[in-house]
């Protein structure tokens, strides 16, 4: 039987009434696995390809056929905005059926939340937190409320793949099987999977079913693609040149005002009459880009024509702007940061502008694939800015990184297909926190083996020991986060019971939580999420070193030091795949060039290629700049590059003589030594080799806090964390190992 026939009628009615000629590939291959195996589905095409339709008009049609006795499928999504979108599409499908489509989250009023609870049925899209919420104050419900579920689909799976919220999220739907004894098929969605068979085993964790992921031939991608860099003040790279380089994508639509930011003024003069999405790489760059664009609105005597959207704003501003960018018929420029990479509806966009390179492939997909839809090729014009060099400026600081790593990500999918896998073997002890808090409170007094027993064998925590597990729960006995009654079981304590019935507690991830930062006796500023003592932290237009954090009272102590850092410091947005700065590294070395790179990029390049390789770079790793300084490019990601910089600081140094040492993290560092490049090979190798312990790679008497719960956690915990899980430590020594002998 082919897949059409087996659509229930009201699908087929759907299908007509689209004047669909044919179903996509992908919706083929969906609907033949839901309809005719067990297995779970990984469903991986490009954006606007039928994803969603792939996987629901199966699914609605096996519940239509026959209706389940509770919920019969959990859509899970990272926003309620994308929520919102889904359910006014499946409450349209589903006009007409006995299938009800619930929505669960914090937006949606307590009598449909009843009504649910009442008469569970149909879909219920909710968010990972909202789920949380459910199993922890609704425990004695789940076996009523999903005792019948069959699927559970999980959109822009991507999103959860290196996060603790995609850890909670599977582990949620681990104890949910439990509490209501089912085994439902799992339904992963994505634009962007790197590692299909990686991610088929992260999604199918914990199933007890096999994954499956279809092999479609996807249609050509067509792209409309630039890239374009710019000094922020004085002669432009290309003046007084003609590269053979790609002209602008389209002409001007108006003029910026004289004086104005040279890449500033390149998006003004290209946005007015479009409906645009200008992507920025952190909160602060959106609210400064979005003011200058509208000053340049106020000074040219236009209307405002920008808005903004980002996770500090309150939800209303957020709605107000997605609800404009849906209005075809309003040419609005929208500044945003990732939380407009989802999926949600924003309407025809015509192109997107990113400024700067973001941190990974995955991001720089999810963002152009906001452009695009109904036929139309996806567009995104790259905005690559830096400072004019100085005069006396050195090689490092001479190297356009945000230029390489734009190019780099675009190669590496255009090339490979390659994005970002999913990360394993993971010592997730700030979930473990939660986890262990959310089932001791939803289940009540247990025997510390039963609780470990419930904890422990959740897929997630596969790497986590028992011997870790009881120093955790002695900790958190003595916290009184948990109390050890005479009978020797254990209950929520009092200090817990204050943490578990926060609304706070069902989000995993980390609230803005301010700190105002002190050097001396002045006050420079407020930051969020401050790094470790001994790290560096950028406010008030210069570089700090962490001396103090009080977290009580949420003061940053530093001094003041030079150099610069990259935003996003032990975020995981920020964090760069060694991948990526290995195909930097082969930009440098290669003469090829990139169709997609405009004139100023286009010089940029070559005057970078033939200034490195005057160097000895990209070839030789460690370059004398003079005397007794030393510039060493290590060509590996984030984590691998912190690790390297406390393992020669911490291992090395002192059989270098190196000092003032000094890194742009993850690109390079610079360093003064008393030994030759040789000894420096020589050193880090002898020092790798050997077979020590990753919790040497700690400085004195730091404990690196960087999740949510982690202030409950015994130090020897979070240190363990950190060197074994944070670190990369396999991606180092790889490192270390291909430098020369």
């Amino acid at each position: 039987m082919d897949v059409f026939s087996q659509y229930a009628p009201f699908i087929q009615d759907y299908i007509y009434s689209r004047g669909w000629g044919e179903l996509r590939p992908i919706q083929t291959a969906a609907a033949d696995l839901i309809f005719n195996t067990d297995n779970n589905v990984l469903l991986s095409a490009a954006t606007a390809s039928g994803k969603t339709e792939a996987a629901f008009f199966p699914i609605l049609s096996v519940l239509e056929k026959d209706p389940p006795q509770s919920v019969g499928c959990l859509y899970i999504a990272p926003l309620k905005a994308l929520i919102n979108d889904q359910y006014e599409r499946l409450t349209e499908l589903c006009e007409g059926t006995d299938i009800n489509i619930w929505r669960y989250h914090g937006d949606v009023s307590s009598s449909q939340k009843r009504k649910l609870l009442k008469h569970p049925s149909g879909v219920l899209q909710i968010t990972p937190e909202s789920l949380e919420s459910l199993l922890l104050n609704k425990h004695a419900d789940i076996p009523a409320l999903f005792g019948d579920l069959r699927f559970v689909v999980i959109d822009e799976l991507h999103s959860f793949l290196r996060s603790d919220r995609g850890g909670q999220t599977f582990c949620l739907l681990e104890r949910l099987n439990r509490l209501a004894g089912v085994s439902p098929r799992r339904v992963g969605l994505s634009a962007t999977i790197g590692d299909p068979k990686k991610t088929g085993q992260f999604l199918g964790q914990g199933s007890g079913h096999r994954t499956t992921i279809p092999q479609v031939a996807s249609a050509p991608q067509k792209w409309r693609l630039s890239m374009e860099q710019f000094y922020k003040s004085g002669p432009q790279a290309s003046e007084g040149t003609e590269p053979a380089a790609q002209a602008p994508l389209a002409p001007k639509s108006d003029q910026a005002p004289e004086m104005a930011d040279p890449a500033m003024a390149y998006i003004f003069e290209h946005t007015r009459g479009k409906k645009c999405l200008v992507f920025t790489n952190s909160r602060e760059e959106c609210e400064a880009v979005c003011q200058i664009l509208r000053q340049y609105c106020e000074v040219r005597g236009e209307p405002d024509r920008f808005m903004i959207h980002h996770g500090n704003l309150s939800s209303a501003v957020r709605q107000s702007a997605e609800e404009e960018m849906k209005d075809d018929s309003v040419n609005l420029t929208t500044c945003a940061t990732a939380t407009l990479e989802l999926g949600i509806d924003v309407g025809q966009l015509e192109r997107a502008f990113q400024i700067e390179a973001p941190f990974t492939v995955s991001g720089f997909l999810q963002r152009m694939g906001r452009t695009g839809r109904r036929n139309n090729p996806a567009e995104m014009w790259f905005v690559m800015r830096e400072d004019y060099p100085e005069s006396r400026a050195v090689l490092p600081s001479l190297i356009p990184w945000s230029l390489l790593q734009g190019i780099a990500l675009v190669q590496l999918y255009l090339e490979e297909r390659w994005v970002e896998p999913p990360k394993d073997h993971y010592l997730p002890y700030s979930l473990l926190y939660h986890q262990t808090m959310s089932i001791l409170a939803s289940g009540g007094e247990m025997a510390p083996s039963e609780l470990a027993k419930k904890v422990l064998t959740l897929t997630y925590f596969k790497w986590v020991s028992q011997d870790d597990y009881k120093i955790l729960l002695r900790h958190l006995i003595k916290l009184d986060h948990i109390q050890l009654l005479d009978n020797g079981h254990l209950i929520v304590g009092l200090a817990g019971e204050r943490v578990v019935n926060n609304f706070k507690f069902y989000a995993v991830f980390q609230e803005n939580e301010e700190f105002s930062v002190h050097a001396e006796n002045v006050e420079l500023g407020t930051v969020v999420k401050p790094p470790p003592v001994g790290e560096k932290v950028a406010i008030a237009g210069h570089v700090w070193v962490v001396e103090e954090i009080d977290r009580k009272r949420h003061q940053v102590y530093v001094h003041q030091v030079k150099g610069r850092i990259p935003a996003y410091f032990g975020d995981v947005a920020g964090e760069i795949h060694p991948k990526i700065l290995q195909r930097m590294r082969q930009i440098l070395a290669e003469d090829k060039q990139y169709p997609y790179l405009m004139k100023n990029a286009h010089v940029r390049l070559d005057e970078t290629r033939q200034m490195v390789q005057h160097a000895g770079l990209p070839e030789r790793q460690l370059i004398s700049l003079g005397r007794k300084s030393y510039c060493f490019f290590p060509w590996t990601g984030s984590y691998a590059f912190l690790a390297l910089e406390r393992f020669i600081r911490l291992k090395c140094a002192s059989r270098l003589g190196i000092n003032k040492f000094d890194s742009v993290r993850p690109y390079y560092m610079q360093f003064t030594m008393d030994a030759s490049e040789e000894d420096f090979y020589r050193v880090l190798k002898e020092e790798a080799a050997k077979n020590f312990d990753p919790l040497d790679l700690l400085y004195p008497k730091e404990v690196p806090y960087f999740d949510k719960y982690d202030d409950f956690l015994p130090e020897e915990l979070v240190k363990k964390e950190f060197a074994e899980s944070v670190l990369d430590l396999a991606s180092m020594r790889e490192c270390i190992e291909s430098l020369p002998e």
